[in-house]
């Protein structure tokens, strides 16, 4: 067996199940609800995500970007007003800035897909179609020699069912 699952009722039972195993040195969890739940990501304990570094990166190039092709299309194809600049920054601004939103929102889609690892194929390992309707589950993935001591931690927080998974 590859892990063991646990299937519970209620929300709070999970959560402490779920800190108490971070808390013994297991942290190859996966949590299951139905709906989505800020006491799970509290429990989990992840840093915070590093698709804002796409957004700024993505951002940075698309204002650089912005600015640049404006200004390489005004030295191509001139347009001479009063003897002002040609390349003159305040009206390109406003294509800079719509440039950086439209890469820095693309940058941030890509960036969210490399961080999740998406797609996934294939099922999810410890997935019940019971945790869809209304139950909580972790499928915690560890050693065969660590199940019986996370399988005494699991029945110490009153789960519905615990079992082994391949």
């Amino acid at each position: 067996m590859r892990g063991l699952v646990a299937r519970f009722r209620e929300l709070d039972a999970m959560v402490d199940a779920a800190k108490e195993l971070r808390r013994q040195g297991f942290v190859h969890l996966t949590l299951y609800s139905p709906t989505p739940r800020h006491e799970l990501e509290d429990a989990l304990g992840h840093p915070k995500s590093n698709v804002r570094l796409y957004t700024l990166i993505g951002g940075l190039l698309g204002v650089t970007f912005g600015y640049w092709i404006a200004i390489w299309a005004s030295e191509w194809w001139p347009l001479v007003v009063g003897g002002k600049p040609v390349p003159s920054w305040v009206p390109y601004t406003i294509f800079g800035f719509e440039v950086m939103v439209l890469i820095g929102g693309l940058s941030t889609v890509a960036g969210l897909f490399i961080t999740s690892r998406l797609p996934k194929i294939g099922t999810a390992a410890g997935y019940d179609a019971r945790f869809s309707h209304g139950d909580y589950g972790i499928y915690v993935e560890a050693a065969a020699e660590q199940h019986a001591r996370i399988e005494q931690i699991l029945r110490a927080h009153g789960p519905a069912e615990v079992r082994g998974e391949r």
